[in-house]
């Protein structure tokens, strides 16, 4: 287990270090502008990160969805389904720089970590209602006089613009920190939130909030890369549902829309019954 780990954890690092290396950014307070700032990563980033290479897919889609001219992305649109169908929910586990912010918070020492909350069934399916409500529907149908929309999910609720755009953003950009109001406000609250419940849950963000990961999850069970059970090799023990941090049975729904595919259960089953 402490192998996969560590490979997940080099492929993390390294996924966020090429998406965010824009260094100009960093030091001069600009924004890459560049031809490859149209490709849309695998997982969530930042468009307005000062070290962003890329677009984000979620961002993107809803750019389209809100714009008075396009109805949907086809490319963006595209993108989530080819990756989905390859790959599934891994872009979480091992390409999502976020992912990785909650992998690095969670390994923070606590007095006792929590591996379900209460309604812990329904909560997991808040992401789809977050998906469906703040991702398509607002964008859509709510218009300002100019007849646009709103990125409603990437401006009232993604902690990870907050993280990787909006802070760098105020802390390079004078003219920002004096433009500071509620919003910015808001969307650090969520952020805080976030990250101290990271400390104590595995992923909260993931679990519950992430449209992206929504979609992919949807995936798992046809995408390329999926699990599958040896029933012959297989006693249903439940070392695979102790060792995953996100408590599933992996012995009963091995392509659970939850999976991020970190391969800990896979490593750890005493009789290799879990493989690709």
């Amino acid at each position: 287990m402490a192998k996969i780990s560590k490979i997940r954890l080099i492929v993390q690092a390294c996924f966020a270090a090429l998406s965010n290396g824009y260094i100009k950014g960093f030091t001069q307070g600009s924004l890459y502008q560049g031809d490859i700032k149209y490709v849309c990563t695998p997982g969530l980033n930042c468009y307005s990160c000062p070290g962003a290479f890329a677009s984000c897919p979620i961002g993107s889609l809803q750019a389209t969805l809100n714009s008075r001219d396009y109805y949907v992305s086809l490319y963006a649109a595209g993108i989530l389904v080819v990756t989905g169908t390859f790959l599934g929910r891994f872009v979480c586990g091992f390409l999502c720089p976020f992912g990785l912010v909650q992998d690095l918070l969670f390994k923070i020492p606590f007095v006792k970590k929590i591996r379900t909350l209460p309604g812990e069934k329904f909560l997991r399916w808040l992401r789809y209602l977050i998906l469906l409500v703040f991702v398509i529907l607002l964008p859509v149908f709510v218009m300002d006089i100019t007849g646009l929309g709103q990125p409603w999910f990437c401006k009232y609720i993604c902690p990870a613009g907050t993280l990787e755009g909006g802070i760098p953003q105020t802390l390079l950009n004078e003219n920002l920190r004096g433009a500071i109001g509620f919003l910015f406000k808001w969307k650090v609250s969520i952020l805080v939130v976030i990250v101290i419940s990271s400390i104590i849950i595995y992923r909260p963000f993931c679990r519950y909030i992430c449209p992206l990961g929504a979609i992919y999850g949807l995936f798992n069970k046809v995408s390329f890369y999926r699990y599958k059970v040896d029933p012959d090799k297989c006693t249903k023990c439940g070392a695979c549902q102790k060792i995953c941090k996100l408590n599933i049975k992996v012995y009963e729904n091995p392509n659970s829309l939850d999976c991020i595919r970190c391969g800990e259960c896979k490593a750890g089953c005493p009789k290799k019954a879990i493989h690709k």
